[in-house]
């Protein structure tokens, strides 16, 4: 986390601070419908407030396309916010101009305010400066504390951070810390597992992780193309016919470097995801012609757990079969149990991330038992394929104009 400045370190008491949220929650007849990200980020705003901070929190909501648009407006998430971080929240129906001036002047200590939809301006998604001048007057201090936007160079990510003195929040600290005890300093045997459907969407990720990880598993649709590269015939499978010479150069680099490539030896079978009454298990030099792999087989399933037991961390990222139907999530759910037990037993640190993801070890039971969960999607998966984050660029090796306590 070199060059990030804490906000914790900073006396705050006092101070507004303008803390840029990802509260990008579905919403469903005007209530919060699933409140993952307001609850994570609760006790950020709470610890501030409790530290005499009089915290502004500004957020997207939707692609509003650069309008205001009732349907998109962040006003439900305040009543959410409020019961969950135990702080009185003043909704702010604009995020910049005489509205957001006034409430910011006439902020009471200890509450928090609720600005209204950053996309609501088109300045937010363009980076615009000058979009970025006019939300800094709402703060003394910003606080980026999304790490799930800081992959985009937005005005309230990356242009306001170049203006103000910018600090990192807790829940973004810890993004970072948890990818970078995966990918940076792993304590050893570290193994990655890779999953979804397609390769082409992942390209950049295993050659990211074939020089770093000692095991490589690799499940999902994605695996059905590294099977028929190496010339097995895999029926019905879908596969990326296009993307079959990029497998085998990844498996040639993985031997160049030691890392082990584990793909299943055993699939579940059936003729399509409607056809769930009779699923067969088969090796996967036996996949019948008229059916396709949908799942890793218990075979599979106990080479990988055999992996983990040997392994101290674990970065997760996709499913091993088409999990949302079952039976065809057995061997995700499976997994997911027991690297789950080697957390709670202190032998494994698993780091996990990614919409599918997290849906399907939510959907196992073992979400709240992982070492951590990423909600970050694209920063997440952007992360692991190396490239540079601008929201985290703009923080790095900033020096604050003001006094660190």
């Amino acid at each position: 986390m070199s060059g990030l400045v804490d906000i914790r370190s900073v006396d705050v008491a006092g101070r507004r601070l303008l803390v840029r949220a990802d509260l990008n929650v579905p919403l469903r007849n005007g209530m919060v419908a699933d409140a993952t990200r307001v609850d994570r980020f609760a006790p950020t705003v709470s610890d501030l407030v409790a530290r005499g901070a009089r915290v502004v929190v500004m957020t997207h909501l939707g692609r509003p396309a650069g309008e205001a648009n009732p349907i998109y407006s962040a006003r439900p998430i305040a009543d959410r916010l409020a019961r969950a971080s135990g702080y009185p929240v003043t909704f702010v129906p604009d995020c910049v101009g005489t509205v957001a001036e006034h409430a910011a002047l006439h902020h009471e200590a200890g509450t928090i305010q609720l600005l209204e939809n950053l996309r609501f301006h088109r300045g937010e998604e363009e980076n615009s400066r000058s979009f970025a001048l006019r939300l800094s007057v709402n703060g003394d201090i910003y606080v980026n504390d999304a790490f799930s936007c800081a992959h985009r160079a937005h005005a309230s990510t990356h242009a306001i951070a170049r203006l103000m003195p910018a600090f990192a929040g807790p829940s973004l600290l810890a993004e970072v810390a948890a990818l970078e005890t995966a990918l940076e300093n792993p304590v050893r045997p570290v193994a990655a597992l890779v999953g979804g459907a397609k390769v082409s969407s992942k390209i950049a990720i295993l050659e990211q992780l074939v020089p770093r990880m000692d095991h490589l598993i690799i499940g999902g649709g994605m695996a059905n193309t590294f099977l028929a590269a190496k010339r097995l015939d895999i029926g019905r499978s879908l596969h990326e016919r296009d993307c079959i010479g990029i497998a085998r150069t990844i498996m040639a680099k993985a031997a160049e470097s030691g890392c082990r490539i584990l793909l299943p030896d055993a699939v579940v079978v059936a003729h399509d995801l409607n056809d769930t009454a009779a699923p067969l298990e088969v090796p996967v030099n036996a996949i019948p012609s008229d059916r396709m792999a949908l799942d890793v087989g218990g075979a599979t399933v106990l080479r990988i757990a055999r992996v983990l037991e040997d392994c101290r961390t674990l970065l997760w990222n996709g499913p091993l079969g088409a999990f949302e139907i079952d039976p065809f999530g057995r061997g995700t759910f499976a997994v997911a149990r027991y690297a789950a037990e080697l957390v709670q037993a202190g032998r494994l640190t698993v780091i996990a991330g990614g919409g599918d993801t997290a849906a399907a070890l939510s959907a196992a039971r073992v979400a709240e038992r992982i070492t951590y969960l990423s909600t970050a999607g694209g920063a997440f998966l952007e992360w692991l394929e190396g490239r540079s984050l601008p929201g985290i660029e703009a923080l790095r090796n900033k020096v604050p104009n003001m006094e660190i306590a």
